[in-house]
């Protein structure tokens, strides 16, 4: 038996890129960013370490990804490991391992004042008090966020989108 089958759950480094192939299909990638975290054995000093991932999703996934991900979002990836070679005009040799993506999960996104609301949070208008200049906005979290899958032949219902 076999299997090949990434988890990941990160925050993009950078914004997504998108593209279209001769086809006409849609593919975007993104690179991303997990931390493995642990106390030493012998120190018992915390330690972190970063790996850092480029994703690949293809077609209503990559439509999606290119829309409502950006640069510090966090993503839930599943998909699965994929190795391409390929030989350079000098003749040498090259290697690039991506994650290709079958389903993917919108994380969160951070509430700052240089951010507009993102599709996971609503936002209520600050209510206006005697001489409370500055009222802070809450920010409520869609916890029901749709799971988009690569296999889903069905067009998005408004619906089930949370904003």
């Amino acid at each position: 038996m076999n299997l090949n089958k990434v988890f990941l759950i990160g925050n993009l480094t950078s914004d997504p890129e998108t593209r279209n192939t001769p086809s006409g299909d849609t593919v975007c990638t993104f690179r991303m960013a997990t931390n493995r975290i642990w106390n030493d054995k012998k120190t018992g000093d915390r330690q972190q370490k970063t790996e850092y991932h480029t994703v690949v999703t293809w077609r209503k996934l990559a439509d999606i990804a290119s829309q409502y991900l950006a640069k510090g979002r966090m993503v839930f990836v599943e998909g699965r490991i994929q190795t391409r070679s390929w030989e350079d005009s000098s003749g040498n040799k090259h290697y690039k391992t991506e994650i290709i993506a079958e389903n993917l999960q919108l994380g969160p996104r951070l509430s700052t004042s240089n951010q507009s609301p993102s599709p996971a949070t609503k936002t209520s208008k600050p209510s206006t008090s005697k001489g409370k200049k500055n009222q802070k906005q809450e920010t409520k979290q869609v916890e029901d966020i749709p799971t988009i899958e690569e296999g889903d032949e069905g067009e998005i219902d408004v619906n089930d989108i949370p904003f």
